[in-house]
């Protein structure tokens, strides 16, 4: 065998070795589990973790908005006419959040937390002055004593007699820093003076600038990727005690600032939300991208409020059967003190559409009005968010009460919130990098595949040269004439020179 000929067969052995191992990798995905593999030990909930800190303390800024329902003929409505309310806001907060007292627990396997929140007014992202600007709006403590009230005639008597004296109305006039922040209503210290436990103030977030919302018990992840931030317990408890049914009351799912790596399409992400008393889910709609990072959103679909007619497994939501309210609504006054605060999405968005035709003013709209997450599905990371949630009040007749007899049956507004983030520069850029190594190391058998198939390109340039060398020597060793006239010689014999006989006799 010669030299070339051992360079060909040599170039033709690494071309199929390294085309055959390459595809075998690839088709065996060997390199993207060693790299998934690997994910689901480094996104875990543990000190020296990649992604612990940033868990703790969240660096992309947090925006809080409110929006408040002005009423603008609150004396028409009261005397029978149908609300108009005008949407005011937004009255925005950079909202601040940490982990505080982080301790793991459970031999390493679990850590708890509480969840904390402070709020800073900004001013250049909002439309006035809280302090200065009021709002009509529903008086939801005269609301909540009359509905406590209601079931004993002496009460409603007394409470009726406060109401009058103090010139407590069924709606109120107050500035958002009130509503937001807190009042002392006069009617709270007057029933406080009769009972104890009642606090005096009132306000949305009153009490919830720099608290949290208890402790809260997550799962590391370290023992099944897809418990990774997955609450354990709340406050002590693995289930609530507020609702109808265990279904209802189930705790489950991340509290939202955390979700598992390796997401899929096909996937219902469950968030426990202290805000609504329960525990909610997304499902999957459509691909998105934020900052150059692809992303899955993920959003509430219509059965997550659907009324027990269209969503069964929402019975045990209803306070009583009598009170079990439509499409579009959540009561949650078993977690507000017996208050008939009712929550929904803003504009009554995915509700019944009698809810949004009582109200003049009501627009839902999916662009503004829908709450999302767009979470990076190869690392669970939010790359972006937006939680929107309204708050309403359920006022009706209550007949011993004069001042609502002439109301019906209304799901009346009073406010909206849009929390809403988008990862930062700084944290899309660890992002990209990490993204970038999975993709390499999960493609590198292709670069087998390819210098194999440069090898095989190689191969058959080596065989066309050696095809052409060979008849190139067939050509210069045949058979070539040795004189001209063996050229000219149409028989191509040997030439024979004869000369004239001599005559014998001459």
């Amino acid at each position: 065998m010669t030299r070339r000929s051992c360079a060909i067969y040599a170039v033709g052995v690494i071309s199929a070795t390294l085309l055959i191992v390459g595809i075998g990798l690839t088709a065996s995905q060997a390199f993207r589990k060693l790299m998934y593999n690997r994910l689901k030990k480094e996104i875990v909930l543990v000190e020296g973790s990649r992604v612990f800190e940033s868990w703790k303390r969240p660096p992309p800024p947090v925006y809080m908005e409110y929006f408040f329902f002005n009423v603008t003929n609150l004396d028409e409505f009261l005397a029978g006419a149908k609300p108009v309310v005008n949407q005011v806001g937004p009255y925005t907060y950079r909202e601040y959040r940490y982990k505080d007292n982080v301790t793991m627990v459970n031999d390493g396997k679990m850590v708890s937390a509480y969840n904390t929140k402070s709020f800073v007014f900004l001013r250049d992202k909002s439309v006035g002055d809280p302090s200065l600007d009021n709002i009509v709006t529903v008086n939801i403590p005269a609301w909540a004593a009359m509905n406590k009230a209601k079931g004993s005639f002496f009460k409603s008597s007394i409470l009726s007699v406060w109401m009058n004296t103090l010139k407590s109305g069924l709606f109120t006039t107050r500035t958002v820093d009130e509503l937001l922040w807190g009042y002392e209503d006069p009617l709270l210290v007057r029933i406080a003076q009769m009972s104890s436990g009642v606090d005096t103030i009132f306000g949305f977030m009153y009490g919830k600038n720099g608290t949290n919302d208890g402790e809260f018990v997550f799962h590391t992840g370290e023992q099944n990727y897809l418990d990774y931030g997955r609450v354990e317990t709340w406050k002590g408890q693995r289930q609530l005690t507020f609702w109808n049914s265990n279904h209802s009351n189930s705790i489950d799912g991340s509290d939202g600032s955390a979700f598992h790596p390796l997401l899929k399409k096909d996937e219902r992400i469950y968030i426990f939300t202290p805000d609504l008393c329960r525990t909610i889910y997304m499902d999957f709609e459509k691909d998105v991208e934020v900052r150059g990072i692809p992303a899955y959103r993920f959003t509430p679909p219509r059965s997550v409020l659907a009324s027990k007619e269209e969503n069964p497994d929402n019975e045990g939501f209803c306070v009583t059967p009598q009170q079990c309210l439509g499409t579009g609504l959540l009561k949650v006054s078993p977690c507000r003190k017996g208050a008939p605060v009712v929550a929904s999405f803003p504009h009554f968005y995915l509700g019944d559409s009698k809810y949004v035709a009582a109200i003049e003013g009501m627009s839902p709209e999916r662009i503004h009005h829908q709450t999302y997450l767009d979470l990076n599905p190869t690392t669970g990371i939010i790359v972006r968010a937006n939680k929107r949630a309204q708050i309403n009040i359920l006022i009706n007749r209550i007949s011993t009460f004069a001042k609502t007899k002439g109301l019906n049956e209304t799901i009346f507004p009073v406010m909206f919130l849009n929390e809403s983030v988008v990862i930062d520069e700084a944290s899309a850029a660890r992002v990209h990098k990490l993204l970038m190594i999975v993709k390499v190391v999960s493609n590198f058998p292709l670069i087998f595949v390819a210098l194999g198939g440069i090898m095989f390109l190689v191969l058959i340039l080596l065989l066309i040269r050696e095809r052409k060398q060979k008849a190139s020597a067939e050509e210069n060793t045949s058979y070539s004439p040795v004189s001209e006239k063996e050229k000219e010689d149409p028989q191509n014999g040997t030439y024979i020179g004869l000369t004239p006989k001599a005559d014998a006799q001459a």
